[in-house]
């Protein structure tokens, strides 16, 4: 009786991992000229002038979701819009020289010799309301270990990314 009690909790176990590759998102390049209308318009009343170079769609937790890739004023912008045409988000590109001293400060302490090769500017948007998140840094630590690290504005530390993970 164990062995059979055993046998069918190791199936449902199984069915449910099964179950969650569906969920994982998968990103699909989409050609610009196949977004969907609502998609363009939005990215194009929020940033106007903004040049359209690519975008990729994800579906994450059975919504659909596309990222569209603009320059805007000489900088790379990330829009994250979900397909009724509300903007989640954006990562907008930054000068590593224009990051704020907090975050320089942590930086240097928690990565001595360090070198920054580049910085976004994380943004929420919710109610129509524009809030910084944090900022994504990608640096090169002294032994030459490629890093993205999120650091919120004051300078606390968020988290990072080996380039290897």
């Amino acid at each position: 009786m164990r062995h059979v009690l055993f046998c069918a909790v190791a199936l449902f176990s199984m069915s449910l991992l099964a179950g969650t590759r569906d969920l994982r998102a998968e990103e699909v390049k989409v050609p610009l000229d196949k977004l969907p209308k609502v998609v363009v318009e939005a990215v194009k009343k929020k940033f106007p002038g903004a040049e359209l170079i690519s975008a990729t769609s994800e579906k994450e937790d059975k919504e659909l979701k596309y990222e569209v890739t603009i320059k805007d004023k000489g900088k790379k912008i990330d829009v994250t819009v979900e397909e009724d045409g509300d903007i989640e988000g954006f990562e907008r590109e930054i000068d590593v020289k224009d990051l704020p001293k907090a975050v320089l400060k942590t930086l240097e302490e928690k990565y001595p010799r360090m070198t920054l090769k580049s910085a976004e500017a994380v943004y929420e948007i919710e109610d129509s309301k524009e809030e910084l998140e944090y900022y994504e840094v990608l640096i090169v630590t002294a032994d030459k270990k490629e890093i993205e690290v999120k650091i919120e504005a004051d300078g606390k530390f968020k988290e990072e990314e080996k380039s290897d993970e």
